[in-house]
C-alpha cells in the first residue's frame, strides 16, 4: 500500500475514533502521528488532564510529587472531597487519587456515564502488567472531582 492511502486511512481511522468517542487519544495503528485533543468543558478530558498530570508529578525523578500534587488535587478535588481523601489515605496509608502505594506506568480513561454529573473509569496499569479500575466521578457544574473509588457514588 503506497504512502497516501496509508496516510488517509490512519486519519479516517483516528477521526473515527475520535468522532465515535472512543477515548480522549487515538493511536493510528499504521504508524502515523499520535494525536490527544481535548477541551476544559468537557469532564472526561479534565479527568484525563488531571491524572496524566497528577502521574506525571508523581512519576517525576526529581521531585516524586510533592507540591506540584498538592496543587494539582487543590485544582482539580472539590475542598470536602480533599478532605475525605485525606482522611482515606491516613486510615489506608496510600495514595488516594491512585489507591496504591505506586505509582502506575500508564492509565487509560472511559466515560461511564451518568447524567448528573459525569463518571469516568480510569484503568491504571502496573509494572508486570496488572491493572486497577476506579471509577470517579466529576461535577458538571464547577467540573471537579468529588469522588474515587472502586466503585461510583451510584454503585457501578
Amino acid at each position: 500500500m503506497n504512502s497516501k492511502k496509508a496516510t488517509r486511512r490512519t486519519a479516517l481511522a483516528a477521526g473515527l475514533a475520535l468522532a465515535l468517542g472512543l477515548g480522549v487519544a487515538a493511536q493510528a495503528s499504521a504508524g502515523g502521528p499520535r494525536t490527544v485533543s481535548g477541551s476544559p468543558s468537557d469532564n472526561l478530558t479534565r479527568i484525563a488532564d488531571f491524572y496524566g498530570a497528577y502521574i506525571d508529578a508523581e512519576s517525576d525523578l526529581d521531585n516524586g510529587g510533592g507540591k506540584l500534587a498538592r496543587q494539582l488535587r487543590a485544582y482539580y478535588l472539590t475542598p470536602a472531597y480533599l478532605k475525605q481523601l485525606t482522611a482515606w489515605e491516613d486510615k489506608n496509608h496510600a495514595d488516594g487519587v491512585l489507591q496504591a502505594q505506586n505509582t502506575p506506568l500508564s492509565w487509560k480513561v472511559t466515560d461511564n456515564g451518568t447524567a448528573d454529573y459525569t463518571e469516568a473509569a480510569i484503568t491504571l496499569t502496573w509494572g508486570g502488567g496488572d491493572t486497577t479500575r476506579l471509577i470517579v466521578d466529576m461535577t458538571r457544574t464547577t467540573h471537579r472531582i468529588f469522588y474515587i473509588g472502586t466503585k461510583g457514588i451510584g454503585g457501578k
